[in-house]
């Protein structure tokens, strides 16, 4: 879903060497508001949150996200959804090992697992109806390389990069078990108000609408806002599309360890 969304090749390692910058997360808390705008209205659609944690092992990192329709959504549209995320990340690299998601939408439930192998290069995708026990498991196997992401842990490689107006990095990301490759842009340095203050941040765009993208459709584009420093929170995401534009702004934070 383009609201968890949710973000070189292998993603020029990031989290690589033995220092493990990717524990700064443990313990962080992002909330954020959702809203989409049609026809020059804009109206309350979700609230999402994304925390971390470091595993029992404390060798991962384990990042959990949920989006949850409110507002507008439900009583205008009588839609409602929820998504949740856990995502296990090997912080020696910091590449992606599993990811499961419960997503519902109305009467819709749906349940799945992506185990990253990489002695194998290749991710199993298994997705089931727990409303429906009779139903087969759709099952998806891809082959991938040395280091990948999926949707959120994508978003948390980025912060760890050095980043500056100019910059590309091709992220290869795995949703559902196929794999994409995403590429990301540096287009600017904007000052902005935030919850945070107003801060000096990068604009972020990465390229997920298009053919053979995260989002297969022709018209579209996503810019998100991080923090020029060396956290690079995404304060602000934007997501323009043929069926209106949503925006999502940073609404509390705990910073991590």
């Amino acid at each position: 879903m383009i609201v968890i969304a949710a973000v070189s090749s292998v993603l020029a390692q990031p989290g690589g060497g033995t220092d493990q910058p990717g524990r700064m997360f443990a313990g962080e808390m992002l909330k954020f508001d959702g809203r989409f705008n049609k026809l020059g209205i804009s109206f309350p659609v979700a609230e999402l949150s994304f925390s971390s944690s470091m595993a029992p092992n404390g060798q991962d990192l384990i990042i959990s996200g949920e989006a949850v329709s409110k507002g507008t959504l439900i009583k205008l549209f009588r839609f409602s959804f929820l998504q949740q995320y856990t995502s296990t990340v090997d912080l020696n690299g910091f590449r992606i090992l599993k990811t499961t998601k419960h997503d519902v939408q109305k009467e819709r439930v749906r349940d799945s697992e992506a185990i990253f192998d990489y002695g194998q290069h290749r991710v199993t995708f298994v997705e089931t109806d727990p409303k429906n026990n009779m139903r087969p498991p759709r099952r998806i196997a891809s082959e991938i390389g040395d280091t990948m992401n999926d949707m959120i842990s994508g978003i948390y490689s980025l912060r760890m990069l050095k980043l500056k107006t100019g910059d590309r990095v091709d992220m290869k990301v795995s949703d559902s078990g196929l794999i994409f490759n995403v590429p990301v842009s540096v287009t600017g340095r904007q000052q902005i108000k935030t919850v945070l203050g107003k801060v000096w941040c990068l604009k972020v765009e990465p390229d997920i609408f298009g053919a053979g993208r995260l989002i297969d459709t022709q018209e579209g584009k996503m810019i998100i806002w991080m923090t020029d420093d060396d956290r690079h929170i995404p304060v602000r995401t934007q997501v323009n599309a043929s069926i209106g534009k949503a925006e999502i702004k940073l609404k509390s934070m705990v910073p991590g360890k």
